[in-house]
């Protein structure tokens, strides 16, 4: 098993990817640690955080095992690049690039891409994205992903944008490997309000859930 292979079994097996926005770097720190703490080990840092690259390449000083730190929100092989060359180790993208997914791939790291339709799902997984993120998924809610599984049941599939306490289990029972979650878990409140317990909490209950529908 190689070491990418390693990481994608780590990151299904976590089943929460944190996608994190932060003020600072040591805000970002401070949650991680926090979430870290409720099992939650996957962070995915989206380059609309101020000064994202160098974030990444703090988190991963803080965090050398243990820790699954990548880069969200990537449009171009560019930007790609400059991430896995701050530490990244997976890279996610609102959208298929497949200039992204070669570019990952040359590197050996782990790359989801984003789709909506079956069509561009199908699409995304043929040109080697290793898990496909469906945006957004609040449009569409857990049946999609159990309809989509029906033709198309060899591909893996991460929920974003709109997952919540409340229905991250009936998105694993639909056949989701992961679940990706942002304002729900990091909760913009607790974090000004420096409440890291708070988030502590919820990334347990995150890790519950997708535990109790694994089951």
């Amino acid at each position: 098993m190689t070491k990418k292979d390693e990481q994608l079994q780590f990151l299904i097996d976590c089943g929460v990817v944190a996608v994190m926005r932060a003020d600072s770097s040591d805000q970002l720190i401070r949650v991680a640690d926090a979430i870290k703490e409720g099992g939650v080990k996957v962070i995915e840092i989206t380059m609309t955080t101020p000064g994202a690259l160098g974030v990444i390449e703090e988190a991963r000083k803080r965090y050398p095992g243990g820790v699954l730190i990548g880069a969200g929100s990537v449009l171009d092989p560019e930007t790609a690049r400059a991430c896995i060359l701050a530490g990244a180790e997976f890279v996610v993208g609102p959208t298929l690039n497949p200039e992204v997914i070669r570019l990952c791939k040359r590197y050996g790291k782990i790359v989801i891409p984003g789709a909506f339709t079956p069509t561009e799902i199908l699409a995304a997984w043929d040109h080697g994205g290793d898990i496909i993120k469906v945006f957004p998924a609040t449009a569409v809610g857990p049946q999609y992903f159990k309809d989509i599984h029906g033709p198309l049941p060899q591909i893996s599939l991460l929920p974003t944008g709109g997952v919540s306490l409340e229905n991250a289990g009936d998105f694993i029972k639909a056949g989701a490997v992961a679940i990706a979650v942002g304002t729900a878990l990091v909760d913009r409140k607790a974090v000004a309000e420096g409440k890291w317990e708070v988030l502590t909490e919820r990334a347990a209950k995150f890790i519950a859930a997708v535990k109790q529908a694994r089951a």
